[in-house]
């Protein structure tokens, strides 16, 4: 019997996805990443399917930085109270500076949605918007004197 095609993959399942590599703890390999996913969204998809998603993929690449960095040994530090107190702050910090950021990241994506309709409406394509930047002349410009 052979399996049919995964199902496309949601902005919700982007994100639930993306969550789980936010929290990975552990050996991050693909084939392990592509086993949770099945078991907690009840879809397999393909390692290309899902490095083919930006946010995936950045944030897989950002999972392996930050899991290469950690110290391989399985025993635990005895902390002083002075760094566990420094801890629930950064902690404390870094929650209330995700819940910005997340609340920034919707207002974005609003005005993106808005602007997206408004560039419909006037006919300009995907690829008109996609058009680079004009590089900047960043050579030294001559500047006159004043006129006498």
């Amino acid at each position: 019997m052979t399996k049919g095609r995964a199902k496309n993959l949601s902005d919700d399942a982007i994100g639930l996805i993306v969550g789980m590599l936010d929290g990975w703890s552990g050996k991050l390999t693909w084939d392990l990443f592509i086993d949770v996913i099945e078991r907690r969204l009840r879809v397999r998809y393909t390692r290309q399917a899902l490095d083919k998603r930006a946010r995936i993929k950045t944030a897989y690449q950002d999972a392996k930085k930050r899991l290469s960095g950690a110290p391989r040994s399985g025993r635990h530090q005895k902390l002083t109270a002075v760094e566990v107190g420094g801890i629930t702050q950064r902690l404390y910090r870094l929650e209330a500076e995700n819940s910005r950021l997340k609340v920034e990241g919707d207002r974005l994506l609003e005005q993106f949605v808005t602007w997206a309709y408004n560039a419909h409406l006037k006919g300009l394509t995907k690829e008109y918007l996609n058009t680079p930047l004009p590089g900047v002349d960043r050579e030294r410009t001559t500047v006159a004197g004043p006129e006498k």
